[in-house]
């Protein structure tokens, strides 16, 4: 009998000498996935979805899922190690190609680009503020900021995601692992960017928290305190828990957490998803937009509040305030939870500021 013939790993392009950008070393650590195998995986999709719900499915589905999680995971901690590998092996440099070679004419051939030596070590955990899986959208704020520092970011965060469970039992663990394992291109993290917290707030459970509209007492006392306290306290363990963590395995890594901004009720959901705030208010019978947006704005103040006792009372923990950016208007937000373009770039350079100002060796 013949033998089969083994598989042989996806091929990477030959990567010329000297320096590269961002782009071009995300490029060079791209593996190819076949055009076979991405048709095989969407006819297999379509077929699950085609499946009737019963306990046995969707207990099926939620394997899939996390397994699906993981693979995704697996495919971006891969990609991060080889693009910095690639650019530990020649350096990083912020001038692209069409760039370098005018320079080369204007200076001569022998001139050097501005190069990093040892750029930034960054891993992202949070929510849809850091990776919005909107196709042709560009991302959330983590893929605009790479772009903006020019150095790979590894993010791990996932739309949806709640602060309960990112600090829960599993994803603790990976969090720990990665933590203490380090940058998969070696040496400790220098930073670890969190957003987490808006998903833990909002949505059906929101119902509980917010009261009534009643016309005689102030906006922001239709936030049911006791009851917000206790979501926020939970939300802050998470928090608190992160910080624990940090300062046990690796210490010298600076935290930057998300603070959001004030969101729109306007009822607008994406991707069949949402909305996540308006039900509530329609519900609690709210008159109006500009009524039901002064209760999620004093709610969200509450929160970055919380974080910013947290920053005072521990060392490297940075809280990028990105209250209050936004013009407080629809078309600056893509949906109820999520800023359109123009704002996922401003947030991104927020963080890019502040990691530069902590990192102005290793930020362009």
């Amino acid at each position: 009998m013949a033998k089969k013939k083994k598989a042989s790993a996806p091929r990477r392009a030959a990567a010329p000498a000297g320096p590269v950008t961002l782009d071009e070393a995300l490029a060079l650590a791209q593996p190819k996935t076949p055009a076979r195998a991405m048709r095989r995986r969407n006819v297999a999709a379509k077929a699950a979805a085609l499946k009737l719900a019963t306990p046995t499915t969707v207990a099926i589905e939620r394997r899939k899922l996390k397994v699906a999680v993981h693979k995704e995971n697996q495919r971006r901690i891969s990609e991060y190690k080889a693009a910095m590998e690639i650019i530990e092996q020649r350096g990083l440099t912020d001038e692209a190609p069409a760039a370098r070679r005018a320079a080369a004419v204007r200076r001569g051939p022998a001139a050097a680009p501005k190069v990093i030596a040892q750029p930034l070590k960054v891993m992202a955990e949070g929510d849809s503020w850091f990776d919005y899986p909107v196709p042709l959208f560009g991302g959330g704020i983590i893929k605009r900021l790479q772009k903006q520092l020019g150095v790979p970011i590894l993010n791990l965060a996932k739309a949806g995601d709640e602060v309960r469970f990112m600090l829960g039992v599993e994803e603790r663990a990976l969090l720990r692992k990665h933590l203490t394992a380090g940058s998969p291109a070696g040496g400790p993290w220098d930073a670890l960017l969190f957003s987490g917290g808006g998903n833990d707030i909002v949505d059906n459970p929101m119902a509980l928290w917010i009261k009534d509209f009643d016309a005689t007492i102030p906006l922001g006392n239709h936030i049911h305190q006791a009851r917000f306290d206790a979501v926020l306290t939970l939300v802050r363990s998470g928090y608190e828990d992160l910080i624990e963590l940090r300062d046990r395995v690796t210490p010298n890594t600076a935290l930057f957490f998300n603070a959001y901004d004030f969101a729109i009720p306007d009822g607008r959901g994406i991707c069949k998803l949402g909305p996540w705030l308006k039900p509530t208010f329609d519900m609690r019978k709210f008159v109006t937009q500009a009524a039901a947006f002064e209760v999620v704005k004093a709610m969200l103040q509450k929160f970055l509040a919380m974080l910013q006792g947290l920053a005072a009372a521990h060392p490297r923990v940075e809280v990028v305030d990105t209250q209050g950016t936004m013009n407080p208007v629809i078309a600056s937000w893509h949906n109820e939870l999520h800023p359109a373009k123009a704002g996922f770039d401003t947030f991104a350079g927020k963080f890019h500021a502040r990691l530069k100002a902590m990192f102005p060796a290793k930020v362009f």
